[in-house]
This record gives C-alpha cells, sequence and structure tokens, in this order.
C-alpha cells in the first residue's frame, strides 16, 4: 500500500496510507493529510489514484508545491519522490513502510479510533438536533466512508422483503446515480440472510465469493457490509467498499462501523416514522378537507345530518334550539347558522344565561338607563340592541329564571325590547339561536321553563351527538388539534401511538370537545417525546370502560334495549313484547330479575293502563 511519511515538529514522524481514489492534503483538520504549517490553505493539494497511478495535483495557485526540488502543478508520483508543500516535506513511497517504533503504531490506531468515535459523537448531536432526514442520511455517509478508509458507502433498507438501495456516496461527498449497480447482491444477500456484520479482505480471492458474478463484474476488493437491526427488526444494512486497496479494513473499522449502524438503525426508524407521519397527515388534511364544515369536523352520519340541516335552515330567520351535552359544540353551529345567513356582515352576540346573577341579567339582555338601579350612572344598551340586523345566541338557555323568560318572550313575538327604567320600547330586528344542555321538556314538566316560550324558540331543533357517539371523529379531532396545537406551544409532538389511539376510541369523553382539547394542549406542552403515549393524556387503563366479552355484550345490549322500550311505552309491558316481536313472558321475566328501569306504579298494569297479559 502506497504511503506518506512526514516529519511532524514535537510528534517525530507519522506515516499516512494512501489508499483511497482521492486524497487531500492541507491544514484543515479535516484533510486526509493534515499539513503542520498555518500558511496553507485548507487543502492546497491532492493525490489521485486511478487504480494504477498516484497523481499530485496543486489546487491553490498560491501555495508552493514542489517534487525533487521542481516546482510542479501536476506530476505522477514515483517510490521515493520527496513533495514539498510550503514548509512541509513528505517522502512517498509506493510500499507499505513500518512505523518508526511499534509503540507508536499502535499510538496511531488509536489516535484513528478516538478519532472515528469523536466523529460519531458529533454525528449524534447532529442526529438529535434535526429532523432534516435525507441530509443526515448523506451525512452519515459521508462519515462512515471517511472514519473506515473506503471509497463508497450505501445506504440498503428493506422493503417488502427485498433489499433496496436509498441512498449511495462516494469519497468526494458526491450522490453516486446508479448505486445499485455498485455493489453486490451476494455479499449483501448473505449479510441479510444470517443478520451478521461481514468483512471481506479481498473478494476476487475470497473461498465463498470469488465466483460471484457481482464481484468479478465489479472488481471488487475490500468490502465491509453491516446490518440495521431495530428490536429484532432487519431494517437493512450499510455497505461500505474500496475497489482499489486489498486488506483495508481492520476489526477497529467493523467495531466503528458497528456503532454507527447502530446510530443508523435509529436514523432510519425515525425516517420511516416522520414518513408514516407524512403519509398520515397528508391523509388527514385530505380526510379534514372532505368533512370540514366551516369550523366544525364530523363525518359521522349524525354530524353529517346536522350539516344538512344547517345548510337549509340558515338562509332563513327562524329560530333555532341547539341542544347536546356540554362541549359538544354548540356554539360552533350557532355561529355557521349566522355565518351562512344573510346576516352575516351584523353582528353575532351571546350571553350565557347562566353566568350572569339574575339581578343583572335583564340590564344585559335589554340595557338601562341612567338611574334606573343604584349603580347606574349611564344609559347603557343591551345585547338585544347590539344584536340589532344581526344574531343573538343565547346560551344555556335552560338557566333563564322565569320572570325573564315572560319578557324574552314578548321580546321574541312583538320585536321590541324596553330598557330597565324605561318606559319607552325599542324596535329590534335580530335572529335568535338558542343553546342549552339541559332537557327542557323535563324543566317544562318540573315548571322550571315556559312552554310558550319554548315552542317560540323550539322552531327548528338541531341535537348534538356526545363525541362518544360520533365513531371515528374523535380520532381525526385528536390529530387536528395535535398537528393545530404543537406549533402553537412549540412542542416537538407529531402524533400519537397506537395504545393512545385506542385509548381516545374507549374513553368516553364526558366532557366531549372541550375535554379532548384541553387533554391535548396540556400533552402538547409538557411531552417529552415525538408520539403521545395514554399516559401523556391521562388516560390510564382504570379509566377505561371495560372490553366485555361479545355475548357479554349482546346481553347488556338486549337489557338496556328493552329498557328503553318500556320507557317509551310507559311500563307497558304487553305493548313492549307486541313491539319487540317476543313472548310477554320474556319481559316479565326480565323484569323478576330486577333489571328494569324506575317506571311511575312501578308497571302496574292500573298504572299504565295494560291489561293482562295473555
Amino acid at each position: 500500500m502506497a504511503t506518506l511519511k512526514i516529519q511532524v515538529p514535537g510528534e517525530g514522524t507519522k506515516i499516512y496510507r494512501i489508499h483511497k481514489k482521492l486524497t487531500s492534503l492541507g491544514r484543515s483538520e479535516d484533510a486526509d493529510v493534515p499539513l503542520p504549517d498555518p500558511t496553507l490553505s485548507d487543502s492546497p493539494a491532492h493525490i489521485h489514484f486511478d487504480g494504477r497511478e498516484f497523481n499530485l495535483t496543486a489546487t491553490d495557485r498560491e501555495a508552493e508545491v514542489s517534487v525533487n526540488g521542481r516546482k510542479r502543478a501536476k506530476h505522477r508520483l514515483a517510490h521515493e519522490d520527496r513533495i514539498r508543500i510550503g514548509n512541509v516535506e513528505l517522502e512517498f513511497s509506493l510500499y507499505d513502510q513500518p512505523a518508526p517504533e511499534h509503540a507508536e503504531a499502535a499510538a496511531s490506531d488509536l489516535d484513528t479510533e478516538l478519532s472515528a468515535y469523536k466523529k460519531l459523537v458529533e454525528f449524534s448531536g447532529k442526529l438529535m438536533s434535526s429532523y432534516e432526514l435525507p441530509t443526515l442520511v448523506d451525512q452519515l455517509l459521508d462519515v462512515m466512508i471517511q472514519v473506515s478508509n473506503a471509497d463508497k458507502g450505501f445506504l440498503v433498507l428493506m422493503e417488502s422483503g427485498e433489499p433496496v438501495v436509498k441512498a449511495a456516496r462516494n469519497l468526494r461527498r458526491e450522490t453516486i446515480a446508479d448505486g445499485v449497480s455498485q455493489l453486490s447482491d451476494s455479499i449483501l444477500a448473505r449479510v441479510v440472510k444470517t443478520r451478521q456484520p461481514l468483512v471481506i479482505s479481498d473478494a476476487l480471492n475470497d473461498d465463498e465469493f470469488r465466483n460471484s458474478l457481482s464481484v468479478v463484474n465489479l472488481k471488487l476488493t475490500s468490502v465491509m457490509c453491516v446490518p440495521l437491526l431495530e428490536r429484532g427488526n432487519m431494517l437493512g444494512v450499510i455497505y461500505v467498499g474500496n475497489d482499489n486497496v486489498a486488506q483495508l479494513f481492520k476489526p477497529m473499522h467493523l467495531e466503528v462501523l458497528s456503532v454507527f449502524a447502530a446510530q443508523a438503525a435509529l436514523l432510519v426508524r425515525n425516517a420511516l416514522l416522520v414518513n408514516e407521519l407524512q403519509l398520515d397527515n397528508r391523509s388527514l388534511q385530505k380526510r379534514i378537507e372532505q368533512i370540514r364544515f366551516g369550523e366544525i369536523l364530523g363525518s359521522s352520519p349524525r354530524m353529517q345530518d346536522i350539516f344538512r340541516k344547517v345548510q337549509k335552515v340558515a338562509a332563513t330567520d327562524i329560530s333555532v334550539l341547539v341542544t347536546g351535552e356540554t362541549g359538544t359544540g354548540k356554539e360552533l353551529i350557532a355561529r355557521e347558522l349566522h355565518g351562512r345567513s344573510t346576516r352575516a356582515k351584523h353582528p353575532f352576540v351571546t350571553i350565557n344565561c347562566g353566568a350572569i346573577p339574575e339581578n343583572l341579567l335583564e340590564s344585559e339582555l335589554f340595557g338601562h338607563v341612567r338611574g334606573a338601579f343604584t349603580g347606574a350612572v349611564t344609559s347603557k344598551i343591551g345585547r338585544f340592541q347590539a344584536a340589532d340586523r344581526g344574531t343573538l345566541f343565547l346560551d344555556e338557555i335552560g338557566e333563564m329564571p322565569l320572570p325573564l323568560q315572560v319578557k324574552i318572550l314578548r321580546a321574541l313575538q312583538e320585536r321590541v325590547v324596553m330598557r330597565v327604567g324605561d318606559t319607552t320600547a325599542e324596535p329590534v330586528d335580530i335572529r335568535i339561536i338558542a343553546a342549552t344542555n339541559r332537557d327542557l321538556d323535563v324543566e317544562m314538566k318540573a315548571g322550571r321553563f315556559r312552554e310558550d316560550l319554548y315552542y317560540r324558540l323550539n322552531v327548528v331543533h338541531l341535537h348534538l351527538p356526545p363525541l362518544r357517539d360520533r365513531g371515528d371523529d374523535v380520532v381525526v379531532l385528536a390529530r387536528y388539534m395535535v398537528g393545530r396545537y404543537a406549533p402553537e406551544y412549540g412542542g416537538r409532538v407529531r402524533g400519537f401511538t397506537p395504545n393512545a389511539i385506542a385509548a381516545i376510541k374507549r374513553h368516553r369523553w364526558p366532557g366531549n370537545i372541550r375535554e379532548l382539547e384541553n387533554r391535548i394542549k396540556k400533552a402538547v406542552v409538557l411531552a417529552d417525546r415525538a408520539l403521545l403515549g395514554p399516559e401523556d393524556l391521562d388516560l390510564s387503563p382504570d379509566d377505561l370502560p371495560a372490553i366485555l366479552p361479545l355475548a357479554d355484550a349482546k346481553e347488556k345490549f338486549q337489557r338496556d334495549y328493552i329498557n328503553e322500550v318500556l320507557v317509551l311505552n310507559n311500563g307497558n309491558r304487553t305493548k313492549t313484547a307486541r313491539d319487540l316481536g317476543v313472548d310477554p313472558r320474556t319481559i316479565f321475566r326480565h323484569l323478576e330479575k330486577g333489571e328494569g328501569p324506575d317506571l311511575p306504579g312501578d308497571g302496574d298494569p292500573a298504572a299504565t293502563g295494560e291489561r293482562d297479559a295473555p
């Protein structure tokens, strides 16, 4: 093997083996042969090896480059040529020279190994701080080529059980266009099959591979191939080689390459994960556009039915009552009704009827004149007047006190309002949308809500289903929220683990969308990982409903359904049996087990108007 010998002040003689196609010489620490002259540029010259000849080329016009005392811009090197670059003298030899002392040779190998691990640490820092995966893959191959003295390197990944070249680089840090033609498929197949690293010192003379067509055609010499394993899964291989120098790779090179392969496995796993997330995000964005209704997302049949009704009702001025559990998005529906109406350019005014004390609510709704009550130092318009020509959203209308319900009803019927303390009515042109999480039928029967106001508000009724009844909407919403809040809060979260998705689907979400939003905001801020798990969302297994065996689930559904029909029939067991198409004795046995609902008269025939069952 060709070498360069150089005298370094204070360090003695150093010998560098010339084995690459292109060996750089210069002041830079990254140069293959560092020159101890601060006046030189980073790379004033290089040696090119074409497989037969070594040619020295000056790359810096300002540098003084001479061979055997004569200035040269380019020179074919011969054995024992003496080279001078700046103030540094080098001796070229076509043959491997022994180091001056065994200790110095060992020290040189140790320096080489330490340098390799230093580059590994530097690359690890880049790996942890960047998501530019294509660039990182190229940098990984460049570093591995440098530390192993190879002249080319390949990253090969397994796709559907077959190896596919994903990146190929040469020692000039350039991408190899046709990488698949530059490596041996037989060597690759051996490592994929055995999952063991492989070093071949001279492939053309190797007992196992010298008859391999790819080895012969490529005229391979030194090759190293290391598997990429992640939790026992074969991700691919790292393959490096040098086609010019035999006996190049040492055990130290294989050890360093194996450590780099572990880093590469991490990089590949992240690449696959990010790629999966990118595909998932593109699919999510496409689906979101398909199911988006203004600011509302919903693909379940019940939500799609709500959207259709909103489109039909929005252009009219009829009153709408929006009901549903807390956190189901009632205000968003109200805003969509307003935004799609002819009043969209005018005010959308909201008032929470349950958040304002009763003694102040009338003033908030209708306004007051100066001196109307203690503290009324100026006149003030109410929410009705503020919403003139627009929409007034009465949230939590079920909390409205009865005395004010009368005044609300008058304002809706006569389209006029009177400020507190005033004697003159003011006309208003508004559309009313009301919302509540209470059952107004129950409130009316209990005397807490006026029936005439109910029918005035409930011209069109939109009932929003709870999140737990909206199927896969909960997953789409969760992913949408992560994509929205992660950039806003500077989090590194990119998605959910499979266990988190399962937990999200199983949780009952009593707080509906508002609860989901709050949990995801918290997780995005506090999580340290790219993928959120159930614990990040505070969804422990104990909080999740149990998954019943199919037989138990069928029994539970049957029991609950019988109870629903019994309630609809006011406890009439005979009619319930007839509606369900079963023998009445089935219903009697159901009730005898104590599994029936609480009913007026405890299901007594006299109370329910039921005749004796046959």
